[in-house]
């Protein structure tokens, strides 16, 4: 289930604040053989994965992981690990992504805006309510609250 806290008060040791550079140093190339993470970067990036970190990228050309958005950098860490990952670094283009991964695991993150999860009904946990939300309505509610 995705869990969500609001605001800049997180302390926790398995908290990443900045995940792009987290991610610099802590991504294994076998990632990219995973068709989950291909359509992540595909569609976040419009970028195809060639081969383990070997990016094509039609902005950028021939890149490598550390050059991707933040954003698909984030959504790597979601997937990937057990961190509670700040998806402040993520646009709402990131946003089906957070959701697809929260129904895959348990997943934490910490957010310091209200992003847009869309008008489709969803599960969230908030955790600086103790709630879950299920609509836009509730979870905007909720999230002004602590934003």
């Amino acid at each position: 289930m995705l869990k969500i806290y609001f605001g800049d008060n997180l302390e926790d040791e398995n908290f990443i604040y900045n995940p792009k550079i987290y991610f610099n140093y802590n991504y294994d190339k076998e990632w990219f053989n995973d068709s989950f993470i291909k359509n992540m970067v595909e569609d976040i990036d419009k970028s195809k994965v060639i081969y383990e970190g070997i990016i094509d990228s039609p902005f950028l050309g021939i890149i490598t992981p550390q050059e991707l958005s933040g954003g698909v950098r984030a959504l790597m860490l979601m997937y990937k690990t057990d961190k509670i990952i700040n998806a402040s670094a993520c646009g709402d283009n990131c946003s089906k992504w957070i959701l697809e991964i929260g129904k895959m695991k348990d997943l934490t993150i910490r957010l310091g805006y209200i992003m847009n999860f869309g008008d489709e009904e969803f599960e969230i946990y908030i955790a600086n309510e103790d709630k879950i939300v299920r609509n836009t309505i509730d979870y905007v509610t909720l999230a002004g609250k602590y934003l």
